[in-house]
């Protein structure tokens, strides 16, 4: 009788894989990874927090020349009311007053969020960066719009890089006493 079951239990080990192996072949797929959708509206608002919530010591707010500032007022108004085209062509304008001036750059690329051109947005959000201070709010707002384009892309990773970046952005005062 032992003989028997030692004869059987040899081609029933590897007939058992096989049937285990096959099953796993039939198994359903996970579900695939769902990400809430992003709206502009909430990445713009997460953008404008991120400057909001930027306490640093630093806070740069360069001169403006008055023909720059009536088109950037206007520019606001506009998105206000939910004229996201003619708030960044009002914003282009400016641009071509101004050029370098990294407040218009950042502005303009949350315009570029708003109307959901996420590529201007970035390109626009990192030449604000390089010419502008490199800290205090302005420098978290550059950041955050990098990480939430990043988010939108699926890229999470990217979007921490760019979150550390946010963080890169504060300069503690100096503790008086």
């Amino acid at each position: 009788m032992l003989r028997a079951l030692k004869r059987f239990s040899i081609p029933a080990l590897p007939f058992a894989s096989l049937l285990l192996g096959a099953c796993s072949l039939f198994a359903p797929a996970p579900p695939p990874v769902t990400r809430p959708v992003l709206t502009s509206r909430d990445m713009v608002a997460a953008i404008r927090a991120a400057g909001e919530h930027e306490q640093s010591i630093i806070d740069v707010t360069p001169l403006r020349d008055p023909g720059v500032a009536v088109l950037d007022d206007a520019a606001r108004h506009d998105e206000q009311a939910g004229r996201y085209a003619a708030a960044a062509a009002k914003l282009d304008q400016a641009l071509k007053l101004s050029p370098d001036s990294p407040d218009l750059l950042q502005e303009r690329a949350e315009a570029a969020v708003w109307l959901g051109d996420f590529p201007t947005a970035d390109k626009l959000a990192h030449r604000s960066w390089s010419l502008g201070p490199k800290l205090g709010p302005l420098c978290a707002r550059n950041w955050q719009t990098v990480a939430e384009i990043r988010l939108q892309a699926g890229d999470d990773k990217a979007a921490a890089t760019a979150r550390q970046w946010v963080r890169q952005c504060h300069k503690a005062g100096v503790p008086r006493y």
